[in-house]
C-alpha cells in the first residue's frame, strides 16, 4: 500500500473474497491516510463492476486458489477496457517437483490452493487466445505476465 502514495490521482480498487481480509486492508489504509483506495469483499468470478471500467486489472497470487478458474479469466477480461492491462502472477504447475509436492500434500489441504493448475505453456496459450498482446515468464514455479487488450 505505500505504492499507493505515490500514485494520488489512481482510482484504486481491491477485491477480495475474505471480507476480514478486505478490513485489515481498510485498516491499513486508514492508517496510511489513503483517500484514492476503495475496498470490497466480493468473487472474482462474479464481478460487480461494470463491462470495460478498469484501466487495469492485476492479480497477484490469486488463480491458483481460484474454485472456479474459468469464470475468473472471463470476469477480468469483461472488467478491462479495451487497450487494458491484465498482469500478475500466480503458482503453475510441472517448474520445480518440490514445490509441485508442497502443493498437492499441504496447501491443498489447507483449502490455500485449488486444482486444476496452468503450467506456464498452458497459461500462455490461455492468455494468447483473449489478449492482443501477452508476455509470460516464471520464477520458480511462479508464473508472471503482462497482458493487453485489444482497442
Amino acid at each position: 500500500m505505500p505504492l499507493y502514495k505515490t500514485l494520488p490521482k489512481a482510482d484504486i480498487t481491491c477485491l477480495d473474497y475474505s471480507a476480514d481480509m478486505m478490513g485489515q486492508a481498510q485498516e491499513k489504509a486508514d492508517r496510511l491516510h489513503l483517500k484514492n483506495v476503495t475496498f470490497r469483499q466480493g468473487d472474482v468470478g462474479a464481478l460487480p463492476y461494470a463491462d470495460g471500467v478498469f484501466d487495469i486489472v492485476l492479480s497477484l497470487n490469486g488463480f491458483h486458489a481460484f474454485p472456479d478458474k474459468e469464470a475468473a479469466y472471463r470476469e477480468v477480461f469483461r472488467v478491462l477496457r479495451p487497450g487494458g492491462t491484465f498482469c500478475g502472477c500466480f503458482y503453475v504447475k510441472g517448474e520445480q517437483k518440490r514445490t509441485d509436492w508442497f502443493v498437492r500434500h499441504v496447501y491443498e489441504k489447507t483449502g490455500f490452493f485449488t486444482p486444476p493448475y496452468e503450467t506456464a505453456f498452458s497459461l500462455k496459450k490461455r492468455l494468447e487466445k483473449r489478449y492482443a498482446t501477452v508476455t509470460l515468464g516464471t520464477v520458480k514455479s511462479m508464473a508472471w505476465f503482462v497482458c493487453r487488450k485489444a482497442e
